[in-house]
């Protein structure tokens, strides 16, 4: 019973919509029916410039932190790392907006950060490295979505069956980004840091 309130809260976590909010907060519209229509941070960025995207990455970095607290809390890191992915299934597919959410990339961050710090700075590095060398985050993104799971069973302990879970959630919620990173098409970002 612990083990299922665990993951019920996790994902209850996961699905709060940070950037939907506080766009909605700062006057900025419905975050759905601008940009891409995402409401993760990189779309934030889009319409409320850096600051306000920064802020919606570390609101959506802690709440998958959270649910990874309440999972050692309960039994240790592997289910640590289920209750990681059921907070991230949350971000991406939130009840509250008919499970049309966010895609996953600062979740995963939170739940890294509060496993392995060592490995969320890796991530974070090559992250960096190619969103900045290309401009594309979503480039950035694949190879972390290719990591994550290596680096889970590196780590060891249970911990690598739910990163390649979290893996291929968000590499299925980045699926028309790869299509356009095929095609030449993926849109870059604006860096700007106030709209």
């Amino acid at each position: 019973m612990e083990y299922f309130i665990g993951i019920i809260i996790a994902y209850f976590l996961g699905s709060v919509p940070m950037g939907l909010i506080l766009t909605r907060m700062a006057g900025k519209g419905d975050l759905r029916k601008v940009g891409s229509g995402n409401i993760g941070a990189t779309n934030v960025m889009r319409v409320g410039g850096l600051r306000m995207a920064g802020l919606v990455w570390i609101l959506d970095m802690a709440k998958a932190v959270a649910a990874v607290f309440i999972g050692k809390y309960i039994a240790g890191d592997a289910f640590a790392a289920w209750c990681g992915l059921a907070a991230i299934v949350g971000h991406c597919y939130p009840i509250w907006l008919r499970f049309r959410g966010g895609k996953g990339i600062s979740s995963l961050f939170g739940v890294l950060l509060a496993i392995s710090p060592l490995s969320f700075a890796v991530c974070g590095v090559e992250w960096l490295l190619v969103a900045l060398g290309t401009g594309i985050s979503s480039a950035g993104a694949m190879v972390v979505f290719c990591l994550i799971p290596i680096l889970g069973f590196v780590i060891g302990g249970g911990v690598g069956w739910p990163f390649l879970g979290i893996g291929l959630l968000c590499m299925w919620r980045h699926r028309e980004n790869i299509r356009r990173l095929a095609g030449g098409a993926e849109s870059k970002i604006e860096w700007k840091w106030k709209k």
